[in-house]
């Protein structure tokens, strides 16, 4: 695992998380960068459309993305209660179907596209939350560590 930043305040709470993600928005909604795009799911209380910037690896009709604070994710709960989201990725926004991903085989396919792609905006990932200049053998490690510590989802496009 590598040394994380500690003072980092988009990184340590889910406030920051939420700031970083709605300042990243406007630029991810017009052309996200490969290997990210922009998740919109619906609020499980209010019913109103939530934006999220996520790391989402499309393998096909499949795409992955890892929840990194796990179950306490808000956005991770919205997908639970509706399932049906959409996915604006480089090339276009697409429908999609969420779950966690559960049996071993398709946990092993997350895992190898989550972790085994890196792409040019990962390296400006890894600089807000790993100390010291972003190489690829860090920006593995910190996907790793998300998807080991997180929850790994899988998205159907429709």
């Amino acid at each position: 695992m590598v040394e994380t930043r500690t003072h980092n305040p988009f990184l340590n709470s889910a406030r920051g998380g939420k700031t970083l993600s709605n300042m990243q928005l406007p630029l991810f909604l017009a052309l996200p960068p490969k290997g990210f795009g922009v998740l919109t799911t619906t609020g499980r209380r209010t019913g109103l459309r939530r934006r999220r910037c996520i790391r989402a690896i499309r393998r096909g009709d499949r795409v992955y993305a890892v929840a990194i604070k796990g179950a306490r994710t808000a956005w991770l709960r919205n997908l639970e209660a509706n399932p049906e989201v959409t996915l604006r990725l480089p090339g276009g926004t697409l429908a999609a179907s969420g779950a966690r991903v559960r049996d071993e085989e398709t946990i092993a396919e997350a895992r190898d596209a989550y972790c085994g792609s890196v792409n040019p905006f990962d390296y400006l990932e890894c600089a807000m939350w790993v100390r010291g200049r972003p190489t690829r053998a860090k920006v593995e490690a910190l996907h790793r560590g998300w998807f080991e510590s997180g929850t790994p989802l899988v998205f159907d496009l429709d």
